[in-house]
């Protein structure tokens, strides 16, 4: 009787070879998507905007695709730790990022990354976080153009209060410095709380901040907004004039979220988990739940929102090089 020796190379080619004689298997994957458990990866902690509107739309997800969609925290390194996790996981739609604006920023900020751009694509945008420029009540100015004055009339010029250098707020700052002709200081802070408490105490002059957390020390008459860095005026808090309408027409920035997927995940998937982010963010009920944390309901699809971030990429870029920032 002839023998035979069964190798490793022998048994995976063996295997192989009846995955390619079954070509629908692929196909019913990508059709029964989602058959388990989706893992969607936040770049920040638990309770800001960014958590909690996820979980309100896998919430959402689950409930409509019968699945359960789990938010998994991977905060720091302004949000790389998240981006590089799902660069480098499979390709299957089972490991989704929620992913923030410092993205478009990280690679002129920071330099060489862990991940390349080439290894995520855009599955769809969701919101936006609008700032707002907010000063103390107790300050010796009232108005913008009364900063601005009070900026150029110190040798050091205006100090602002930012979560950390290539932040939203951080940028749009810097770019008021700079189309205002006014020295400026980011002083970066962990959290909106600390920087309200330098704010309070007269130890910074102004910030840029998403409102929910501001708006109850609005509401009391302990800060004042002077604008909002947004290109039209926001439904969220509408009294606060545009800072293009005060004459600054380039200072247009917010905080952003959308879905992003590793560059492997088949189109199939991706379009299904599209349709489902631009169904869901279309409910009333939705678009309700996230006025009510400051966030401005911002459906894009995939192509879209691809082309969303490269224009955020090269107007931030260009301005991290000509300003010299680096990153912490």
């Amino acid at each position: 009787m002839a023998s035979f020796k069964v190798t490793r190379r022998t048994l995976l080619g063996t295997i192989a070879g009846g995955l390619a004689a079954f070509p629908g298997s692929t196909a019913y994957a990508e059709d029964a998507w989602p058959s388990r458990l989706v893992r969607l990866i936040s770049p920040y902690g638990p309770g800001g905007s960014n958590d909690i509107s996820l979980r309100l739309l896998a919430e959402e997800f689950g409930r409509s695709l019968h699945q359960q969609f789990i938010v998994e925290n991977k905060p720091g390194a302004g949000t790389r730790i998240a981006n590089d996790t799902v660069a480098h996981a499979p390709g299957d739609g089972y490991t989704i990022l929620y992913v923030a604006a410092p993205y478009a920023t990280a690679e002129a900020l920071f330099g060489k990354l862990t991940y390349e751009r080439k290894d995520l694509q855009p599955v769809a945008m969701a919101v936006i976080a609008p700032l707002f420029l907010i000063i103390s009540a107790d300050a010796p100015f009232k108005t913008l153009p009364e900063l601005i004055a009070y900026g150029k009339s110190k040798p050091e010029g205006l100090t602002f209060a930012s979560p950390g250098a290539g932040s939203q707020p951080h940028l749009a700052g810097e770019l008021l410095f700079r189309d205002a002709g006014v020295k400026g200081l980011n002083i970066p802070f962990r959290g909106d709380a600390a920087s309200y408490t330098e704010l309070l105490a007269g130890r910074v002059d102004a910030t840029l901040t998403a409102l929910p957390t501001a708006l109850p020390y609005i509401q009391s008459g302990k800060f004042l907004v002077l604008g909002v860095a947004s290109a039209e005026r926001s439904a969220l808090y509408p009294e606060a004039p545009t800072l293009r309408e005060q004459g600054f027409p380039n200072v247009v920035a917010a905080g952003w979220y959308g879905f992003m997927a590793p560059a492997t995940t088949s189109r199939a998937i991706v379009d299904k988990l599209q349709a489902e982010v631009l169904r869901t963010l279309a409910e009333p009920a939705i678009k309700d739940k996230l006025t009510a944390q400051g966030l401005e309901v911002r459906p894009a699809s995939a192509a879209a929102f691809g082309q969303f971030i490269d224009n955020e990429t090269q107007r931030w870029s260009a301005l991290i090089r000509e300003a010299g920032l680096k990153g912490e």
